[in-house]
């Protein structure tokens, strides 16, 4: 899979549905471009893949065999919103940031209707990484922080080490970098975020949503006299999306320049148990 260890807490129930997350180029195509900036995206872009480190979960549910519309399977978790922006958003201050390979979310078993699930949809909230960031001709190691939900509040957070301070909503792709004292931020078009979703044609999720939907290798069955813990791992891949407009085709993403990243939404959602 991805080669990154998973880290998953002791339940604190007898049977329990765990869920897993890893972060990393797990596509076929995932091969590194030797370019500092990556690979060729749209017409216009250039990609890399980051190096992801964590993120936050907003949604998660259970999706069975026959298609259903978003919310009308079994929903297991759904995080704080809050108003306080505004608008509906999510929660900033009560979100769960886990590392890349922990355990992300947890229930007992007894609390998921049995029954047989296909597809899983999770909503990500948020991710933080590294990507390579070229400024004044230097390549730099520069540490990311990506606000993917469809709409989140947020008081203040740190890339790395120095404050941003916001105090209010920020719609889907508003984002920050820290790089050698250097902060950028800046906000992806509306409807440009990738959200994958392989039944698109008869289970759409609303634009801007952020929910992915993924197959489960072999249908998950829950019968409801289980005996043991099931621990689904869910693998997210990040291969080049991490997307920006490159006017002078280099490749190198240069936001000194005036280059701005309009894409930062995985590419897929494999899930396995």
């Amino acid at each position: 899979m991805l080669g990154k260890k998973l880290k998953i807490n002791t339940l604190l129930f007898i049977t329990g549905l765990a869920f897993a997350g890893l972060l990393g180029s797990c596509s076929p195509a995932s091969q590194e471009d030797p370019a500092p900036g990556g690979g060729q995206g749209a017409p216009g872009n250039a990609a890399q893949s980051p190096r992801m480190q964590g993120m936050s979960i907003h949604y998660i549910e259970l999706a069975p065999p026959n298609p259903v519309a978003l919310g009308q399977g079994n929903v297991l978790y759904h995080a704080p919103e809050t108003t306080l922006g505004g608008g509906q958003a999510i929660n900033f201050d009560s979100a769960k940031v886990t590392a890349n390979g922990e355990q992300f979310f947890a229930l007992p078993l007894s609390k998921v209707k049995p029954g047989t699930y296909r597809h899983l949809r999770v909503s990500l909230a948020y991710q933080a990484g590294e990507i390579t960031l070229r400024h004044e001709g230097v390549n730099y190691a520069a540490t990311m922080a990506s606000f993917i939900g469809y709409n989140t509040y947020i008081r203040s957070f740190r890339p790395r080490s120095q404050t941003v301070t916001v105090n209010g909503n920020r719609a889907q792709g508003f984002w920050a970098l820290e790089v050698a004292g250097l902060l950028f931020q800046g906000q992806a078009p509306a409807g440009a975020t990738t959200v994958p979703n392989p039944l698109f044609a008869t289970s759409p999720v609303p634009q801007g949503s952020c929910v992915v939907t993924g197959a489960f290798a072999q249908d998950l069955v829950i019968s409801g006299r289980e005996d043991r813990d099931i621990v689904v791992t869910v693998s997210f891949s990040t291969n080049r999306s991490f997307e920006w407009r490159d006017p002078n085709g280099n490749r190198a993403f240069e936001p000194a320049l005036g280059e701005t990243l309009v894409d930062m939404g995985v590419r897929g959602m494999v899930v396995s148990y």
